[in-house]
């Protein structure tokens, strides 16, 4: 065999050594796809061990697809709700699994925040994260605040970190979003249950100046966000608040 042909044999061999360990990483790739509703990013795809050509290869015969830039879904799991989100979310820490993210990676808030619980009327036309450090995104359908979140500030939902009622209602408040809009997500909120009154009153009182309140009302913004909507549980839950400022927990007014 002359020198050409034993460097011919060399690759092939090399090729299906490559292929066939490739392949055999594949199920790795399934089993991360598998506790991150069926999406898996190009990152985790190459940490697995499985080269880009069989990515191709997995993509070409209908058996994955991609849903985002270097986001790809495995068909047959069912498509998730919120999966544009979902991808978005991914694809700003692409090498770290759902499962080991903390609020570092990104915390989903403000308007995307709130249709993920269903609260109010606002359009999530754009997906919106807070993260602890200032970043850029080229996508024109993302948008990155910068906040440091307390453990109180967020909870799981669905799989995904996604900031609490209290926290959204002060983001979209500082973002000078319309009140009225603002106040029915609270009331919305109240009333599954997901926060309660006197936190989103703490939470809201920094905003009560831009609102033509006494600084720090927490209690008067939070009563004024409430009037807006002629929600009929609205005194009931001021009354709460009052109570827990007379003990001296809520910033603001108690008449």
């Amino acid at each position: 065999m002359d020198a050409e042909c034993l460097d011919c044999e060399i690759w092939r061999i090399r090729y299906r050594v490559k292929h066939m360990s490739s392949s055999a990483s594949w199920p790795t790739v399934l089993s991360i796809a598998e506790e991150q509703w069926g999406l898996v990013t190009k990152r985790q795809v190459e940490n697995a061990g499985v080269a880009w050509s069989t990515l191709v290869r997995q993509v070409r015969s209908g058996s994955v697809e991609r849903v985002a830039h270097s986001v790809y879904r495995i068909r047959g799991a069912g498509e998730p709700e919120h999966s544009e989100l979902r991808a978005a979310w991914l694809q700003l820490s692409p090498s770290i699994p759902a499962w080991e993210r903390t609020r570092e990676q990104g915390v989903v808030s403000h308007r995307s925040a709130a249709a993920l619980y269903g609260l109010g009327l606002l359009p999530a036309d754009v997906h919106e994260f807070t993260l602890p450090v200032r970043r850029q995104t080229r996508r024109d359908d993302v948008r990155l605040h910068r906040r440091v979140l307390s453990d109180s500030d967020w909870q799981n939902v669905g799989g995904l970190p996604v900031t609490r009622p209290h926290r959204i209602a002060a983001d979209l408040l500082a973002e000078k979003e319309d009140p009225g809009a603002v106040g029915e997500l609270v009331a919305d909120a109240l009333r599954a249950g997901y926060d309660y009154p006197g936190v989103v009153a703490r939470t809201v009182a920094p905003h009560a100046a831009a609102h033509g309140l006494r600084r720090g009302d927490g209690v008067g913004l939070f009563r004024w966000l409430l009037d807006l909507t002629a929600d009929p549980e609205r005194e009931t839950w001021l009354e709460q608040v009052v109570s827990d400022a007379t003990d001296g927990s809520v910033g603001g007014a108690t008449t």
